[in-house]
Parts: structure tokens; sequence; C-alpha cells
């Protein structure tokens, strides 16, 4: 923060500081960090990579555009807040939280406008649901990789993180904006800017897809996972055929079923050239270039900490003790978030002290997930980069940004644990 440095250098730097003060020997550091970046990327590239494609490919053919503006038209006037939640939760599954932000902001905007209703307060319920999806659903990347960190079930983790999403986004979408509008009304008075508001797509209505190919391309990867979980669970198959369950309901082979029928749903059929289809999917991997490097150095500082033994120590520390596993997992998160920002480092870094939590307490994988995501949410502030996407879009200054835009966060965050501590007593 001091300095600002990027990101990905300083976890590097970090990395190799708090390696020293663990007392690591020097000649280990290198090859500890080169560990920490291989395992966290080679877990996740796949899924990432093919979960960006899979946005984009909605994105640019329109899809999200018409699922936006088709839901908001059912919804109508007096409901907008709960259609622009679904729209953001069907799109935001497949689009990480800065690529949906931008995407679904001037398609708010244009409902906002044509319905007659001040911005902000369309504009709200969609970050919440945004926020959600990328701190407790498979494949955004901060869930994605504490299912891995924590040896947890992809397929579980959606189910109950749905179950804790949904009530949390009413809560902090709808009814906490609702009580921001009658506190500072004047707040939700800022008309956007306009200079990012004439850079938005058009699209023909004509020529997008339909709302209900649109809606199953978004959702396939997640129909995979949890059908062929719960298919395998229920039912006795021969052995070669729930192999191939497993694999087709794996999050690689998910992700990898649905960007192919993207291609033909979003692309081919579409009447979309090849060449510009490939278009699409080099700006989805550009734009995921240094996420990932930044993912593979929280890694690095993650296995640091675990050569270290800081999560042993901590493990040790807590045993026995009254505190809850998850309330910790969620509070060393909640920590690391208010100073770094990254919502995806936070989680990757609390990770590395959490996870022998798991082994000793036996907390439930699903839910330590869960808890870790839902303290990565918690109190975005200037050193998180959709906070700024988030004032500029509307056009705040940096204390209305904070009474809004943070404040909600907080709320996500603190509902998420009190419904995870909730479901604890039941699994």
């Amino acid at each position: 923060m001091k300095f600002n440095l990027n990101t990905f250098i300083s976890l590097l730097i970090v990395s190799f500081l708090v390696a020293l003060g663990l007392g690591l020997p020097l000649t280990k550091i290198i090859s500890v960090i080169e560990k920490g970046i291989g395992e966290q990327l080679g877990d996740l590239i796949l899924i990432f990579g093919l979960g960006a494609i899979l946005g984009k490919l909605v994105a640019d053919a329109g899809g999200a555009h018409r699922i936006a503006i088709s839901l908001a038209k059912k919804f109508g006037k007096k409901r907008i807040q709960l259609a622009v939640i679904f729209a953001s939760f069907i799109i935001g599954i497949a689009l990480f939280f800065e690529v949906g932000l931008v995407l679904l902001l001037p398609i708010v905007f244009e409902i906002g406008l044509a319905l007659g209703v001040p911005l902000l307060y369309v504009g709200m319920p969609m970050i919440a649901a945004l926020m959600a999806t990328h701190g407790f659903l498979p494949p955004h990347p901060a869930p994605t990789a504490l299912v891995q960190s924590y040896h947890a079930n992809t397929a579980y983790v959606l189910l109950v993180g749905l179950c804790i999403a949904i009530p949390a986004v009413i809560v902090g979408g709808t009814l906490l904006n609702r009580l921001l509008f009658r506190l500072m009304p004047k707040v939700y008075t800022h008309s956007g800017n306009e200079e990012l508001l004439d850079k938005k797509r058009h699209f023909d209505d004509d020529q997008v897809p339909s709302l209900s190919l649109s809606i199953f391309t978004c959702l396939l990867p997640v129909l995979l996972m949890i059908s062929a979980t719960l298919v395998t669970d229920l039912i006795s198959f021969p052995k070669l055929l729930d192999q191939i369950i497993q694999l087709i309901g794996s999050p690689p082979g998910a992700m990898m079923i649905s960007v192919l029928f993207a291609l033909y749903a979003m692309g081919i059929r579409q009447k979309r050239t090849m060449e510009d289809v490939e278009k699409t999917i080099t700006k989805a991997i550009r734009q995921i270039s240094m996420l990932l490097l930044i993912i593979g150095a929280g890694g690095a500082l993650k296995e640091v900490m675990i050569t270290g033994g800081v999560g042993d120590y901590v493990a040790h520390l807590f045993k026995g003790s009254p505190l809850s596993p998850l309330v910790l997992a969620w509070v060393v998160t909640v920590l690391i978030r208010v100073c770094i920002g990254s919502s995806t480092v936070a989680a990757l870094t609390a990770a590395g002290v959490a996870a022998p939590l798991v082994g000793a307490t036996g907390v439930s994988p699903t839910l330590i997930v869960l808890a870790t995501g839902a303290g990565s949410v918690f109190g975005g502030h200037v050193n998180d980069p959709g906070f700024w996407l988030f004032k500029e879009y509307f056009d705040l200054n940096i204390k209305d940004t904070l009474k809004t835009y943070t404040v909600m966060g907080c709320m996500l965050s603190v509902i998420g644990i009190l419904m995870i501590s909730v479901f604890s007593i039941f699994m």
C-alpha cells in the first residue's frame, strides 16, 4: 500500500521475506516458492482459463445483454432489484468480478434510465450478487482455489454456497440498499459517469442469442458439476460409466464441455466467423494473465507459510479452543482482505493458515471454504480495484463509495459467516 507496487511482485517479495523470518534455509526458499506457484496454478489454470473464455463468449455474443434486459422487462419496476440480482447471479457465475462489473454496469444503467429508477439503487444489488458469486461459488478463482486447498467437493461447495449467497444478497443487496437509500438519498441522485456510459456496447435484439440459450450456456458448468455429483451419490453405475460421469462432472471437464457448447451457441449459431471467435478467446486470456500470476504468487506465500509451520502452529494454538475454526478462518481472511485489497489473495493466504485446522478439528471442508470466501469480500476499500470501478462508474466521491460499496461488502461477509455458523450445526 505504501509503495503502490504491483501485487504479483509484492507477493513474491513478501513470500521471500516471510520465508527468511520463518527461518527457511536460503537454498530452499526459491524451490518452496516455485512449488507453491506450480501447485496453485496446476490446479487452477484449466478452470480459470476456460471460465474466462466462457464468460467472454457469452458477453461478446450479446447473451449477457439479453439476460439482463429480458429479466428487467419480466420483473417490472417494483421488483427491479430482484431482476438485477437474478441476472447478475446467472451472468456472474461465468464471469470474474471486475469483468462482470464492467459488462453489467452499462446494462444496469440502461434499465435504470428506462424505468426512471436511480442508477445506484439498481446498481447496488448487482454488485452484491457479483460479490457473492466471486466469494462463494466456483469456478471463481478464490472458491476454486480454496476447494483444492481444503480438499473439498466442488459440487457441495456450489450447492451450499448458493444457499448462503442468496440470503446474503437479499439482505445486503436489497434490504440494506433500501435502508441506505432512505438514510442518504442525496448519494443516490448521482447520474453516473457519462464518458463511461458512452462506451457501452449496443446490440441488435434480433441478432443476439435467445434468453433460454443464454441462461443455459452460463449455467451449463454448474449443472454438469452438480448433476454428476448427485447422480453418482444416488445411483450405482458400472465402473467405466461411473468414471465417465465423474470426468464430465469434474470442474475441468464441465468447463471444457461448456466452452465447446458456447463456441457453437455463442459463435457458430450466431453466424460469427471463427476469426471473430478467436479474437474473443484471445481477449479473454489476455484479461486474466496478470490475475493468474497473482494467484500463483498467492500460492507461493501459502506454501512458504505451510513449509515454515505457520499453519501447524495456528492449529496447535487453537486446538481445544472454544473459538470455531470457521470463525478463525473468516477473521484471518478479513484481516488480510482489509490490508491488501485482493479478495483472491486474501483467501489464498488465509488458506495457508487455516488448512491444517480441517484435519485437526474435523470441521467440514465445504463450510471452511465458504467461511474463507465470506471473509474475502469484507470491506473492500481504496486498495480494492472493484472499489475504484464502482466509484468511477457511479461518479461518486471516496466518502460516498465507502458508505455504499464498502458497507455492502461488510454486510455480505457478516451475513455469510452467520449463515455458515448455522449450517455448521448440521454438517
